[in-house]
C-alpha cells in the first residue's frame, strides 16, 4: 500500500515589518489560523468625480484604493496541553501574540520618550513618528504594503489569573500605493509588483465571445 507520509505544507498568511530607512526586515508575523474569510473593498479614483464634464469620464486619478479586512485568531490551547514545551503560553496565555500585533498601531516608548526629550531640549518641530513598512502577505501573488486603519480585539477565554488564553483580532489594512508613497519609495515598488502581478494574472483569463453575449453591434 502506497500513499502520502504527511499533509501537504500549507503556507501562512502573515505581516512583515520593514525598517522605515533601510527597509530590512525587522519582524515577521504569521497568523496562528489562516482566516476562513479575507474581504477586499475598492474605491475607485475617477479624474471627473462627481462632476459633469464629459472629457473627464473615462479618466483616472490613481489606482483604486484598496482595503482588505480579515479575522485573525489566536489560541493557546494546545500549547497548553504540554506545558513544559510551551512555558510562555503557561505564563503569559496569549498577551505576547496580542502585544506584537498591537505595536503595529501605537509608536514605541522609546520613540514617544526621545521625541520629548528633543522637545525639552529646544527643538521648534518634531516630525511624527514614523512607523515600520508594513507588508501584507497572502501567498506569493499577493504581498502589498499596508497601513493598519483599524484594529479591535475580543477576548474570548481566560486562564486562571486572567491571561487570554483565546481572541478574535479584527483588522482592517489599507493598502499603500503610488496615491500616498512617492513611486522610488521602496514601498511603492512593492505596490507596483503587486500590480504587475494582477496584470498578469488578469492576462491569464479567458476572453468571452460575441456569441456567449449574444450581442454582435461593438
Amino acid at each position: 500500500m502506497t500513499g502520502f507520509s504527511r499533509s501537504p505544507r500549507i503556507l501562512k498568511a502573515g505581516l512583515v515589518l520593514l525598517d522605515p530607512v533601510l527597509f530590512t526586515v525587522t519582524r515577521i508575523i504569521t497568523l496562528q489560523y489562516n482566516p476562513d474569510q479575507l474581504s477586499r473593498t475598492m474605491q475607485i479614483l475617477s479624474a471627473g468625480g462627481d462632476s459633469q464634464d464629459r472629457t473627464e469620464a473615462l479618466r483616472l486619478r490613481g489606482p483604486a484604493v484598496e482595503i482588505f479586512k480579515l479575522e485573525a485568531e489566536l489560541d493557546a490551547t494546545d500549547q497548553l496541553e504540554f506545558p513544559a514545551a510551551n512555558k510562555d503560553a503557561v505564563e503569559l496565555g496569549i498577551f505576547p501574540q496580542m502585544s506584537l500585533l498591537e505595536s503595529l498601531i501605537s509608536p514605541s516608548s522609546d520613540a514617544i520618550v526621545g521625541a520629548d526629550a528633543l522637545l525639552r531640549n529646544g527643538a521648534i518641530e518634531i516630525a511624527p513618528m514614523e512607523a515600520p513598512l508594513t507588508l501584507f502577505v497572502w501567498s506569493a501573488q499577493r504581498v502589498v504594503p499596508v497601513r493598519v486603519t483599524e484594529f479591535s480585539v475580543t477576548e474570548e477565554a481566560f486562564d486562571t489569573t486572567l491571561n487570554p488564553i483565546h481572541a478574535k483580532i479584527s483588522l482592517s489594512l489599507r493598502v499603500l500605493s503610488v496615491n500616498d508613497l512617492p513611486v522610488d519609495h521602496r514601498g511603492a515598488e512593492f505596490f507596483l509588483a503587486y500590480l504587475r502581478t494582477k496584470e498578469s494574472l488578469a492576462r491569464r483569463a479567458a476572453d468571452g465571445t460575441r456569441t456567449q453575449l449574444g450581442a454582435q453591434g461593438f
